[in-house]
């Protein structure tokens, strides 16, 4: 089996990326980050993710972005936006993230000979997060494949994004064809002290839409 590395954050979205590439047949190696965001549920959520789903390995790697900030999920004193974010990038995008979080898999996975990495980003339903985007994932894996043994050992790097262009009702229906239990995800930007789901951030938003439009009944459970 060839092996993949896949960022599972213990969203909806990573939970359906881990599914799709055991769908391909990957052995998969997953990966969270303790980042020093607002609360533990998506790690918590991620371990529960990664023991459920199989993974052959889970690792959650701590780095501390909190020491700058500029993000609400980093920074106290930003509030998480509760009545939608617009067409802006909005105070919960925490800066280089995926940026980061991808160069921690490449380092991991060259060590371990996982030349895939998965991640689930999206472009349809987001919050406008320009590390989100299709040309930053395109950039980065030639940036990669220059930067590592892959430029001199005649492999290559692949990024998987199979999320990318599919709609958060496309998601769910997909990873509900896969055998996803969204129960076991959290998506929340700001739950409450006993996890349950505020409902009105932008993440919460978008997850509850989706499915309303997918036809399927939504398992999170919300404070109001």
């Amino acid at each position: 089996m060839k092996k993949a590395i896949v960022l599972l954050s213990g969203g909806l979205d990573s939970a359906t990326c881990l599914a799709a590439a055991m769908a391909e047949g990957f052995e998969c190696f997953t990966m969270s980050f303790d980042y020093g965001q607002r609360h533990r549920n998506e790690l918590t959520a991620s371990e529960r993710l990664a023991r459920a789903m199989g993974a052959k390995e889970h690792r959650v790697f701590q780095i501390d972005l909190r020491q700058w900030g500029g993000s609400a999920l980093t920074d106290d004193t930003l509030a998480v936006p509760k009545e939608g974010v617009g067409n802006c990038v909005p105070v919960t995008y925490v800066p280089a993230r995926n940026l980061v979080f991808l160069s921690l898999a490449a380092s991991w996975g060259e060590v371990i000979g996982a030349h895939d990495i998965f991640i689930g980003v999206n472009s349809v339903d987001y919050s406008n997060y320009p590390d989100c985007r299709a040309p930053f994932i395109r950039s980065f894996t030639e940036t990669v494949n220059l930067g590592t043994c892959a430029a001199d050992d005649n492999w290559q790097w692949q990024i998987h994004t199979p999320l990318q262009n599919l709609s958060k009702a496309q998601i769910i229906k997909l990873g509900t064809s896969l055998g996803v239990d969204y129960s076991l995800t959290t998506s929340c930007y700001d739950p409450d002290s006993e996890g349950r789901s505020c409902g009105s951030c932008d993440s919460c938003r978008l997850r509850h839409q989706g499915f309303l439009d997918a036809g399927i009944p939504d398992p999170t459970v919300y404070h109001s």
